[in-house]
This record gives structure tokens, sequence and C-alpha cells, in this order.
């Protein structure tokens, strides 16, 4: 009795803490060679385990006791391009193949295989929809053959999937699914109503992964971007989503929240919705940012928008043989130049002079060229030899109040302005300026 005791003890402690694998290939081989595992939690990823890739193929055993959960692989850098994710259990190895054309696919994982089966139908099931509205059709036997097929994919993958963390994920996704005819406008109205309706934003296993920082910018962005409107129209209505976004966050962890609207201000920087940006970041990031110290996030946050495209720099002033001078008030040009540059820089003494000539053939483009500098004989020098450049000296070089603001890390450094003074392009290079100004006029 004792030894039958001693027995399962024992396979219950090895059940308990047995490894399990993740293993596969990667083709073309000669392009992979190292892979690193995280386990993704809410706004942030944790360092699980490593290895080699050798000729293709890859095998890690996961670290006894790995939590269940979403873990991203990553297979280059930069590491925010080059990954993917699985879905780990805990009770089973896992098996892929990734193509670097046809992505990732699973060979054994059952919670995996069927996590990409269900989002590759439900998927192809709601374009059907788009399809259907987009052709313009209004034929209702259609219309529920559409619905039925939606509710079927759905209904199917929910009872598969019953019992396994795939579920989570397939429960939450759950779309609108009509039960009869609707117009076009009608089916996008209700299919936003109930957006929410199968969302649990609270589920720490929705959290740990891209799944709803996904959900959630589709909401805000997705439909909005598929109409015609104009900017301020549409930035109107964003911000209006991020507020619905926002209340139906307020039961998450703060430090969550301000992860999914970094996330969601990253988003409308790329796409150049400025209002929107300066909305997430002032309405819902500067508050929580006090409360999670994330407050360098918001300087860093600030000189991205204070410098963004289409915004206003801040102004330079300057005195003109006692005149104060301010670049806000510079007139008679179609666009401005703003170069740091440095009498102390060589490669500002190499470009600066052909570029001075250069720019000649430019006669609507005027030319504020700041120079950061420790003292004030060698500026006076080479600034004599571009006379055609409004000259402004900045003292203290790296420490000088506008190579902060307008975060200069490097020299020569250059801003393009349009004629009201906003940001139009930031070359990086002598040679893209020109590009830019002879592409522009």
């Amino acid at each position: 009795m004792k030894r039958s005791l001693f027995a399962f003890v024992l396979f219950c402690t090895f059940s308990l803490t047995a490894q399990y694998s993740i293993s596969g290939t990667f083709t073309p081989a000669k392009n992979y060679r190292w892979l690193i595992v995280y386990l993704l939690k809410a706004g942030e990823q944790a360092y699980t385990a490593d290895t080699a890739i050798k000729d293709g193929k890859f095998s890690l055993s996961l670290p006894a006791h790995s939590a269940p959960g979403t873990y991203r692989l990553v297979y280059a850098v930069p590491q925010e391009e080059f990954y993917f994710d699985v879905i780990y259990s805990g009770k089973e190895d896992i098996q892929l193949k990734f193509d670097a054309e046809k992505g990732v696919s699973f060979t054994a994982s059952k919670e995996n295989r069927i996590f990409n089966a269900y989002f590759r139908q439900i998927n192809a099931a709601k374009q059907a929809f788009i399809d259907f509205y987009q052709a313009g059709k209004t034929d209702k036997d259609a219309f529920e053959r559409l619905s039925e097929r939606l509710r079927t994919v759905q209904e199917g993958y929910e009872k598969e999937s019953a019992g396994l963390l795939a579920h989570n994920f397939i429960a939450a996704n759950r779309p609108y699914i009509p039960s009869e005819y609707e117009t076009g406008q009608i089916y996008w109205q209700h299919k936003k109503d109930q957006y929410f309706r199968h969302l649990d934003l609270t589920d720490p296993i929705l959290q740990g992964s891209a799944f709803l920082k996904d959900k959630l910018t589709n909401y805000i962005f997705t439909a909005i971007l598929n109409e015609n409107r104009s900017q301020e129209e549409t930035e109107n209505l964003l911000c209006q989503n991020v507020d619905k976004v926002a209340s139906e966050l307020k039961d998450t962890e703060e430090s969550y929240r301000f992860h999914i609207f970094h996330s969601l201000h990253n988003t409308a920087m790329a796409g150049r919705f400025n209002v929107t940006a300066d909305y997430i970041l002032d309405t819902y990031m500067r508050p929580l940012a006090q409360v999670t110290g994330n407050q360098k996030t918001i300087d860093q946050l600030e000189i991205q928008h204070r410098l963004q495209i289409g915004s206003i720099p801040p102004d330079i002033i300057w005195k003109d043989d006692n005149v104060t001078k301010r670049l806000s008030e510079m007139d008679g040009a179609e666009c401005y130049v703003l170069i740091f540059w440095s009498s102390t820089c060589s490669h500002c003494l190499h470009q600066l002079p052909p570029l001075h000539e250069e720019l000649k053939k430019f006669p609507d483009v005027k030319v504020l060229a700041i120079g950061l500098e420790d003292g004030k004989k060698s500026w006076e020098k080479e600034s004599a030899k571009l006379p055609g450049f409004v000259h402004v000296l900045g003292l203290d070089h790296w420490d000088n109040r506008y190579a902060e603001l307008y975060e200069i890390r490097r020299t020569p450094t250059f801003f393009v302005l349009d004629s009201d003074k906003r940001i139009i392009a930031k070359p990086k290079s002598d040679k893209e300026l020109l590009t830019f100004l002879n592409e522009g006029t």
C-alpha cells in the first residue's frame, strides 16, 4: 500500500513538473540562426528560453512550470517585426514549420491548429459579408446563407475548442451574426454596437497576447478608414472611438491601460492622425503616467509631438544688429529649411558649402542655419562662407536650448517647413533634402 501511494505521488509530481518542447523548421534554412522565446504578459514580455537554429531546424524545452499562455518566438531583428506567436497550454509539445513566404503552420499542437484554422475560416466568412455589400447585392437567400456560414463556423469551433486556451480567443472573437437581411449601413452599425459584447478585457489570457490590442485598434481605426470623410470629421470620430475603448477598459489594471493607449497613440501617429494622437496623450496617457511610473515615456512622446510632420516646431529667436528676429516671423518663401550644424563638425564643413551652392537654384527657399557652438570665433569664420543662409549662434553646443527642443543628436540635422512654418519633411541627409526639394518644385 505504501509503495503504491509513493508511486502515485511520484507520478503526480512528475506530471506537474513535466517539460514540453517547441520544435520545428525554418525555410529557407540559410536565413535563420537563432530563436528567442518570450512569455507575453499584460503589456510586457518575459524572456523564457533561446536556442540555435541549425540547418533550418530547432528544438527547445520550455522550463518546468512555464505558465500557460501566449509565447512570442523571435527569429531576427528588429524583434518587433520578425516574430510569430504560439499558444502554450502546458499540456502538449508544439511542432511547427515556418516559411518566409507562407508564414507559420503547425504539424503538432491541438491548441494552435484549432486556433489557426478558426481564424482562417471565420475571417473568410466575414470577408464574404464585405464582398456581398461591396458587390451591391440584396439577395436575401444569399444573405441568410452567409449568416448561417458564419454561425456554423463560430459555434463549431467554440464547441471543438472547449477546455483549451484557444477557446478564450475564439469565444471572445464571436462576431455579430444578423438573424435576417440588413442593408450595409444597418449591418455595420449593428456590428459596431455589439463589438464588445463577447470581449472580456480583464481576461489575463487575452491580455497576455496581441489579440486584445489588435481588436481595440481595429475598433478605432478600421471602419473609419473605409469611409470618405474630411480629415477633421475622421479625427472627431476616431476620438469618439477612443473614448468608447477607454470606457470598456475601465476595469483593467492601470498599467495595462497605459500599454494599450501607448499602442493606440503610436498607430495614430503612424497614420498621421495628429489630433487623435494628441487626444490620446493628453486625455488618457498623461494621467495614467503619474500613477504607473511612465513619465519618461510621456517626455519622449512630447518630443515626437513637437517635431511630428504637420506640427509647428518651437520658435527660434535671435538678435540681428540688436533687432529681435523670429523663425515664426520669417516670410517671403514657399518653404524654409532649418539646418542644425557646427563649425567643428567635419561632416558639416564637407556637406554645407556644396549644399549652399545647390540651394541657390531654389529662390523660394530660405535657410535658417543654427550653429551649435562652444565659442563664437570658429562659427563666425565658417558661417561667413555661407552668406546665403540666415545664421543663428547657439552657444553651449549640445546643451543649447534649441538642441534640446529639436532633439538634435547629430549634425547636420535638417527640417523642412512649409510657408505656414509647419514641418513637412525631416531629411536624413543633404542628398535627401535636395531630392525632396526637387520633387516638390
